[in-house]
């Protein structure tokens, strides 16, 4: 019978409790709950002055890329299972729920949530709706593609097509690239 090991994270967590400041290997880290969560997805929403989604997307890719990417190297990841495995774990380390990639290749992909911290916080807060709220995650899932197979940020569109806001049992995400 074959025997398939599933590739880890490597994590150093640490507190230093002069400057109050959190890090994960390294890079500082500011935790947080789902209600803080859900109130700047619907600041970002209600902002007329920029495209507030965009900015929470784009800038939840850049920081899933540049970490992912340094993780890649450190650990000398080289096959695309393993950086999957190790983004689906890196995506419930940093709190927002629980990432399982269904199919993964250069040009495309699907992606579902298993759990989405934002949702389940928005719910709390306002009950479901009719719009997807996962702003972040569709960044995260962007910058995870693009450090995956080696392209550069902006190269992936990431769409929620189904919601657990919205009523579904898990939030569903095409990926396309560019």
């Amino acid at each position: 019978m074959p025997v398939t090991k599933k590739t880890e994270i490597i994590v150093e967590r640490r507190y230093d409790p002069r400057a109050c400041r959190h890090t994960i290997n390294g890079t500082p880290y500011v935790l947080h709950c789902h209600h803080y969560m859900s109130l700047y997805t619907q600041l970002a929403e209600d902002c007329s002055m920029l495209d507030g989604r965009k900015l929470l997307a784009e800038s939840a890719e850049d920081c899933a890329f540049e970490r992912l990417t340094a993780i890649f190297q450190a650990q000398s990841l080289d096959h695309v299972a393993d950086r999957i495995a190790v983004a689906e774990q890196l995506y419930a380390l940093w709190g927002l729920g629980g990432m399982k990639v269904v199919c993964a290749g250069p040009e495309s992909g699907e992606v579902e949530l298993t759990a989405s911290h934002v949702d389940e916080g928005w719910i709390k807060k306002w009950g479901k709706r009719d719009k997807p709220v996962n702003f972040v995650t569709c960044g995260f899932i962007a910058g995870m593609f693009a450090a995956v197979f080696g392209r550069p940020t902006r190269s992936y569109s990431v769409i929620e097509t189904s919601s657990i806001v919205c009523g579904a049992d898990r939030s569903r995400f095409e990926v396309v690239a560019n």
